[in-house]
């Protein structure tokens, strides 16, 4: 799950970075508003990457979610973008879940392997 996760919240750091420069051009809001949030929205998507793993950190990547589609008040564009994003974020939450499922049980299947041949 964690890497999945990581590239989606890698990537969402990267958008958040490109539609606060758009932002500044097309809104009214001021430069530094504009960098603050995104910047601390681009830092949580940063160190959520290393705490994937830890209690909460999913339902804050769902917050992180939230708050993409709603910049979309500020950038249209957001609305559609953030819902992608969304729909990326569910995806490497399910499917990394599975993948991790997996791991564990073929990992408790060669351990059972190796005790009976030992």
């Amino acid at each position: 799950m964690r890497t999945l996760c990581s590239s989606t919240l890698i990537g969402e750091a990267l958008l958040v970075m490109f539609a606060a420069l758009v932002a500044m051009r097309l809104t009214d809001v001021s430069t530094g508003t504009i960098w603050l949030v995104s910047g601390i929205a681009m830092a949580l998507c940063i160190a959520l990457c290393g705490m994937i793993n830890r209690p909460g950190a999913v339902p804050l990547g769902w917050a992180l979610q939230i708050g993409l589609i709603a910049s979309g008040f500020l950038l249209p564009t957001m609305f559609g973008l953030g819902v992608v994003f969304a729909g990326l974020w569910w995806c490497s939450v399910h499917y990394g879940r599975k993948v991790d499922e997996f791991k564990a049980a073929r990992a408790a299947a060669e351990a059972a392997y190796a005790a009976a041949r030992a």
